[in-house]
């Protein structure tokens, strides 16, 4: 009995052995092991993704107004935000997983809830049953877009978003309002397209098409003179006529994936325009 007690008290470690164990706080993290995201709340970036849910929030409030104008100036804005939260997270080093989720959350509004809401009431509200069920797809593909993104984070192509992406579907919808509008064009006049338009930026999030993501352009690569001098003009063509070039541009960045799609097949590598496995379409793009 004595020889086990022995025994027992030798593999037993002491208490300052198991407290010297214990890894301290302030040392990083193990090697090997994956980056860990901070818990904490940084005000910077959070403060740009509170300003885009304020804008969505306003373009709701807007269209409910009667003011559609305001509406899908509001969403506009709400992109610009949103693009730039998570520039300003990384340039910051502020990432947390708190500000991915109220950035989600933000989106959901922004560009979920909100345009399928401005649309309908200024151009499906008429169209009875149809036209609700209509922003119900959008609204729900907007949901889905933000759900498979997040959980596919981790293993699609970077370089491609799987599905139109939210911002730009919320572009689409808005920019279609905003054009009209500034043709003194009533929503009425247009329900069907309206019509056509959200449901085929609703289905068109939840797709596996491809679509640039501008992700692997390198910001902080030096550039030649020319580059800036483009950049100068692509905000004078801009600022020429807002809506209409806007439009233009959004309409074709969401023809752009089927383009893609097309250009894969035609190579041999086709894409399943459906995702129809756990695996991400993206991953057989690279």
């Amino acid at each position: 009995m004595s020889i086990f007690n022995n025994r027992k008290n030798k593999a037993k470690p002491s208490r300052l052995n198991r407290l010297s164990l214990r890894r301290s706080p302030l040392e990083g993290p193990v090697a090997g092991s994956p980056p860990v995201r901070s818990r904490g709340i940084y005000l910077l970036p959070n403060a740009f993704t509170t300003a885009a849910l304020f804008c969505g929030f306003y373009a709701i409030v807007m269209a409910m107004n009667g003011q559609f104008y305001n509406a899908a100036v509001a969403i506009f804005a709400a992109m610009v935000l949103d693009a730039t939260d998570g520039r300003v997270a990384r340039l910051t080093n502020t990432q947390s997983e708190f500000g991915a989720q109220y950035d989600s959350l933000s989106d959901m509004v922004s560009f979920g809830a909100a345009p399928a809401l401005i649309i309908y009431e200024w151009s499906l509200r008429g169209m009875g049953k149809l036209g609700w069920l209509a922003a119900f797809v959008y609204c729900a593909g907007a949901a889905l877009r933000l759900a498979r993104f997040n959980t596919n984070i981790a293993v699609v192509d970077k370089r491609f978003f799987q599905g139109l992406p939210s911002p730009a579907a919320a572009a689409l919808v808005a920019g279609f309002i905003w054009l009209m509008d500034d043709l003194r064009i009533a929503g009425t006049d247009f329900r069907w397209l309206s019509w056509i338009i959200t449901v085929y930026a609703g289905l068109t999030m939840v797709t596996n098409v491809p679509f640039y993501s501008f992700k692997d352009v390198n910001f902080k690569k030096s550039v030649p003179f020319i580059a800036i001098f483009l950049i100068v003009l692509i905000f004078v063509v801009v600022s020429s006529d807002p809506p209409k070039v806007l439009f233009g541009l959004f309409v074709i960045y969401g023809l752009s994936g089927y383009a893609v799609f097309l250009w894969y097949l035609l190579k041999g590598r086709p894409v399943s325009i459906v995702q129809t496995s756990t695996e991400s379409g993206d991953e057989k793009q690279g």
